[in-house]
């Protein structure tokens, strides 16, 4: 059944990717596992995903060691990240796409590994969305490219839910607009609902995990 769901949701790529004029390999698909145990990550690295995102750190502590032998597979934090859990967040990923605020990125910095960030930036309105504000970004750029052990390499964002995945697109437009003025060559956004227009406005990160792994059920 994932087999099947991957090679539907590549489809869907290449194609999404052809009509925006741009190549697939510009674009790095990152398999949501969040409740998913070990033995998903064991079974799409099995069929050749290595990109896979996180959101709560505690989770992916207890999954690690399972994991830990899939030499080549990068694992992304894509959860809102408490400071207080940077350090461990630094130690366990590979990249942290969620970085907020200064305090949080410093903390990364000083667990002395070098490491691949990512600026979250707030552009819904829902209170429940993180991320800096679009006025504060400038700021937050300027402080973590100061630091010596982060590699910022771009912005992610989420927009509010819709069915409707146009609804998504001035987002989308905005964050890439953002990145430009920064010089920031990596988009995270578009997720199972609406990463065909994410690729459209120009998307290098697809954050995917339902059209992979199914609905989500907590235990």
């Amino acid at each position: 059944m994932l087999r099947e769901r991957l090679e539907a949701l590549e489809d869907r790529i290449g194609r999404a990717a052809r009509r925006a004029g741009r190549r697939r390999e510009e674009i790095t698909l990152v398999a949501i596992t969040k409740v998913f145990p070990a033995a998903a990550i064991r079974e799409a690295y099995g069929i050749g995903l290595r990109h896979f995102g996180e959101n709560y750190v505690q989770e992916f502590e207890a999954k690690a060691p399972e994991v830990a032998d899939l030499s080549d597979a990068q694992f992304h934090f894509v959860g809102r990240l408490q400071s207080n859990k940077a350090r461990r967040a630094a130690e366990l990923f590979h990249v942290i796409q969620t970085v907020d605020s200064e305090k949080t990125a410093r903390r990364i910095n000083d667990a002395g590994k070098v490491m691949e960030v990512m600026l979250e930036v707030k552009l819904s309105p829902e209170q429940a969305k993180g991320g800096v504000d679009p006025e504060y970004l400038p700021a937050l750029v300027d402080a973590v490219r100061a630091m010596p052990n982060l590699e910022l390499t771009g912005l992610m964002t989420m927009p509010p839910w819709s069915d409707n995945a146009g609804q998504s697109r001035p987002y989308f437009q905005r964050l890439r607009s953002l990145a430009e003025a920064h010089r920031l060559k990596c988009l995270s956004m578009g997720m199972s609902q609406d990463f065909e227009v994410a690729i459209e406005e120009g998307a290098t990160h697809l954050r995917i995990g339902t059209a992979l792994f199914g609905p989500r059920r907590r235990p």
